[in-house]
């Protein structure tokens, strides 16, 4: 009997240091988590912080305004108009063109063409 009594009182311990340390695990586990938590809010605040500055400086009217201050850029104008002729007209004969500058507006055609349509079918 009295060796009955000590396993049952050394399985009883055992199971007491058992419920204590996965207590301890859950509460270190838990403030991991909190932690981690935490730090994807922060993150995510970031992100909304750093789209909104992306907005801000991708803004039409600031490009515009730095181009024309640092680039020296400046809007198009049908007088400085550069058309490229390909040589024989045909599309896929390369690159090599001749330059042709306009000293006004590009002309266009009036009307446009119609398009062949197609012939029904029985």
């Amino acid at each position: 009997m009295t060796r009955l009594n000590l396993v049952l009182l050394l399985v009883l311990l055992a199971s007491a240091l058992s419920l204590v340390h996965q207590q301890y695990e859950a509460r270190r586990l838990f403030v991991a988590l909190e932690r981690a938590n935490a730090a994807a809010d922060r993150l995510a605040s970031d992100h909304e912080q750093l789209q909104v500055q992306k907005r801000t400086l991708a803004a039409p009217a600031r490009v515009q305004q730095l181009a024309s201050e640092r680039l020296q850029m400046r809007p198009i104008h049908p007088g400085i108009t550069e058309v490229l002729a390909l040589p024989g007209g045909s599309a896929g004969a390369g690159a090599a063109g001749s330059v042709q500058r306009l000293q006004g507006p590009v002309a266009t055609p009036t009307a446009p063409t119609p398009l062949a349509s197609p012939e029904p079918r029985p």
